[in-house]
């Protein structure tokens, strides 16, 4: 029987993955010609030629691809395999890393997180906030157990994840009582001409938003626009001027920021999804995060 080589595959899944054996060699704390060498030997065990020279790059041969496709499986089985273990009562805490989009507010990432935190076993969560593309990168390189965005994954990143849909909401608009006073009667009409903080252009909510608009015919006066909304409920506590959050959260960002609602706006959907490389949620605490989210935001619209 032919027995393979785990090492030798493990050596050229990370210069596939890494993009040459310099980055691997940095990766995997190995000299190159070790790598090399041992890649050679997998390449002789296999009677196929896995990678070709473009130039002074490396590419995958077809066959290469397909040990490829496998290793990203093996491995993948083999990470799902030590989590699952690792996740057994041990008296330690549960360890769980999510990276959180830009686009996900820090009052929703609580909502969202919070539950994690209430599991009979301890969990100690680390957060990182990002790009959503930098943050699915590392969630591939098993850097990060799940990524919260507002997007499914783009098909144009050349990564293996799967999408998890937990819920969406409606946007309420927020105020100051002065603003509010002025703007909330005959809502929304009385957008026209109001001052508004909106997300920048690169936000699914915002696009959303200017459609609306357009089918409602009213043409708010944009006074800021914002990356990130917490910088705008500052904003908009201070008065500068009217500002959107999920209506799921309504409650949190009355209290945390001193507002009123405005008025809401149903046909404006921000959507929250989970990315990971498991199509199935297996982790204990983001299978909380993930029933919890469903509870408070109920289930998706289409």
């Amino acid at each position: 029987m032919d027995w393979l080589n785990y090492h030798h595959l493990l050596y050229f899944w990370t210069v596939a993955r890494e993009g040459s054996v310099a980055r691997a060699s940095q990766h995997l704390s190995l000299a190159q010609p070790t790598i090399s060498g041992q890649i050679r030997m997998l390449e002789e065990a296999l009677g196929e030629k896995l990678f070709a020279r473009a130039g002074r790059n490396l590419v995958l041969t077809d066959r290469g691809r397909l040990v490829f496709d496998y290793a990203n499986e093996i491995f993948t089985l083999g990470r799902e395999l030590m989590d699952t273990l690792k996740d057994q009562p041990t008296g330690r805490p549960l360890r769980v890393q999510v990276g959180l989009a830009d686009a996900v507010s820090t009052l929703m990432a609580y909502r969202l997180l919070d539950p994690a935190l209430k599991l009979p076993q301890p969990v100690h969560i680390i957060c990182r906030e990002g790009r959503p593309e930098e943050l699915v990168a590392d969630l591939a390189r098993h850097n990060l157990d799940l990524v919260l965005t507002d997007a499914p994954v783009s098909p144009t990143l050349n990564v293996r994840a799967f999408n998890h849909l937990l819920g969406d909401s409606g946007v309420t608009v927020f105020g100051t009582p002065a603003l509010a006073k002025v703007y909330r009667r005959r809502f929304p009409a009385s957008l026209n001409g109001a001052p508004v903080l909106l997300p920048t252009g690169a936000r699914l909510v915002r696009r959303a938003l200017d459609q609306w608009f357009e089918q409602t015919g009213v043409r708010p006066r944009v006074v800021a626009e914002f990356d990130d909304s917490a910088l705008a409920h500052t904003f908009g506590h201070a008065g500068v001027g009217l500002f959107t959050a999920p209506t799921a959260i309504e409650r949190e960002v009355k209290r945390q920021f001193g507002v009123v609602i405005v008025g809401r706006i149903e046909a404006v959907r921000e959507r929250v999804y989970a990315i990971s490389v498991e199509r199935r949620l297996k982790h204990p605490a983001v299978v909380a995060i993930s029933e919890a989210a469903h509870a408070f935001l109920g289930q998706p619209t289409s």
